[in-house]
C-alpha cells in the first residue's frame, strides 16, 4: 500500500521491520535499590519518582521565598549596520521562512524595511 501511495519512508521502514522478524519487547526497569521491576504500574511509579526527585527543593518551606535569577542576553542587540549586512547575505531564490516573507522582498525593501527589521530586535 505504501508503494502505491508513494510513501517511501514507511515502505522502507516496513521492509526493515519485516527483515528483522519478531523481536520481543522487554519492559524491565531497575528500581532504586537495585531490584528489577516488570509490572507496568510499578514501572510507571518508578519513572514518576525518578523525574519527581530532581524537582524537590530541600530546605525551602515556601516556593515564593526562593530567588529567581533572570538570565541576561549573552550577545548585545545587533546594530543597524549588522542588520544590513545580514540582509545582503540573504539568498534571493530560497523558500520563505515561518513568516512567509521572501528574501527578495526584504532585499528590495531598502533602508526603510531594514530599519523596521532593526527595530524588531
Amino acid at each position: 500500500m505504501n508503494l502505491k501511495i508513494k510513501n517511501n519512508r514507511d515502505l522502507y521502514r516496513g521492509i526493515t521491520d519485516f527483515k528483522k522478524g519478531y523481536l520481543a519487547r522487554n519492559n524491565i526497569v531497575k528500581y532504586e535499590k537495585g531490584d528489577w521491576v516488570t509490572a507496568s504500574h510499578s514501572i510507571v511509579a518508578r519513572w514518576r519518582n525518578h523525574f519527581y526527585q530532581p524537582l524537590i527543593v530541600h530546605g525551602v518551606n515556601d516556593v515564593k521565598q526562593t530567588e529567581i535569577h533572570m538570565a541576561e542576553p549573552l550577545l548585545p542587540e545587533p546594530s543597524a549596520f549588522e542588520v544590513e549586512l545580514a540582509v545582503e547575505k540573504l539568498k534571493r531564490h530560497q523558500s520563505p521562512g515561518i513568516d512567509q516573507i521572501p528574501a527578495a522582498l526584504i532585499k528590495a525593501g531598502g533602508r526603510t524595511v531594514h530599519s523596521k527589521i532593526h527595530i524588531l530586535n
